[in-house]
């Protein structure tokens, strides 16, 4: 969904953030200096390999993993460190996560009727019992599964059903945002396409913002309209998808990029993947910063290399 420049508006904004877990010689810097924004209807995708931090943004986001350093906006206002009850109760009806694991992100003794209206119950969104059971028979319908479903428990459930079924809790709150931290990771490759068939069409009927966390650029590809290149919690490169096709400057979204499978066995069989090295940076003498080198093109680097990779994207 292609937006605008003049009607771009920024729903959350993530500035300077660093998440760090255990105190003193056991710190662990998860994440360091994340700064981006998301505008209101679009999807915005963070990619990188396992470990690399981008779920620990999504749970910062959900207020779960605390800032060390930084802060996070919702709408300008910040939504991280302390806030007031009202705020924080405000970030949960109007952020909601759709998790990795089908399986373990529903509980297994509740019936999926009360899984979905959990969050209705919490917020009372519904004038009667009449209205909760409208909510949840239309949201579970738009999910593609049947009322009748209602009645059963998560286990009586395929990956791909209980993957609707979180989704279907989701978007019963109306959310503005959705995190969904790799939905389709643990889905097998038929039910993939269904399940983001369904967060596009939630997008374009009702609005809804995404954050994507995903490992394969193959699959952010062509559903992002932005993508943020993470790695080891450093965000090395934010671009629209496609100038981050066309134009990857960051030496590690190159490698991330050449290990996407082609479909041709004979060119996948013959093709050079580029390996990423960290150590062919030098920045003992140059700090290196995420600079926006034009078009909404923002790439980490110390001066030399910003230099270096205009020349590229411009050659």
């Amino acid at each position: 969904m292609e937006n605008n420049k003049v009607e771009k508006e920024v729903l959350l904004s993530v500035k300077n953030v660093d998440i760090v877990f255990g105190r003193g010689k056991n710190a662990f810097r998860a994440v360091t200096n994340a700064s981006f924004d998301i505008y209101k209807g679009e999807t915005f995708s963070i990619v990188g390999e396992s470990g690399s931090g981008k779920t620990t943004i999504g749970r910062a986001i959900m207020r779960i993993n605390p800032c060390a350093k930084g802060e996070i906006l919702f709408h300008g206002n910040r939504i991280s460190g302390k806030i007031s009850e009202k705020e924080e109760r405000n970030v949960i009806r109007h952020i909601q996560m759709v998790f990795q694991d089908p399986a373990a992100s529903l509980n297994e003794r509740a019936t999926i009727e009360y899984i979905i209206s959990e969050g209705l119950y919490n917020f009372h969104l519904y004038k009667n019992e009449k209205e909760r059971i409208e909510k949840i028979e239309k949201v579970i319908k738009e999910v593609g599964l049947l009322p009748e479903h209602l009645t059963r428990y998560p286990h009586e459930f395929s990956g791909g059903q209980r993957q609707r079924v979180g989704l279907a809790r989701a978007i019963v709150m109306e959310p503005e945002l959705i995190i969904a931290d790799e939905p389709i990771s643990a889905l097998d490759v038929s039910i993939r396409a269904q399940v983001l068939n369904l967060l596009k069409k939630f997008q374009v009927e009702k609005g809804i913002t995404y954050l994507f966390i995903a490992h394969d650029l193959s699959i952010v590809r062509f559903i992002s309209d932005r993508i943020a290149v993470i790695h080891k919690g450093r965000i090395v490169e934010v671009a629209t998808s496609e100038e981050l096709f066309l134009h990857p400057l960051h030496p590690y979204t190159k490698s991330l990029i050449s290990a996407i499978p082609v479909p041709d066995p004979l060119i996948e069989k013959n093709k050079t993947l580029f390996v990423y090295d960290p150590s062919i940076h030098d920045y003992s003498c140059e700090e290196p910063e995420l600079v926006n080198i034009g078009n909404e093109h923002f790439v980490f680097g110390s001066k030399s290399e910003i230099e270096k990779y205009i020349k590229e994207r411009n050659s």
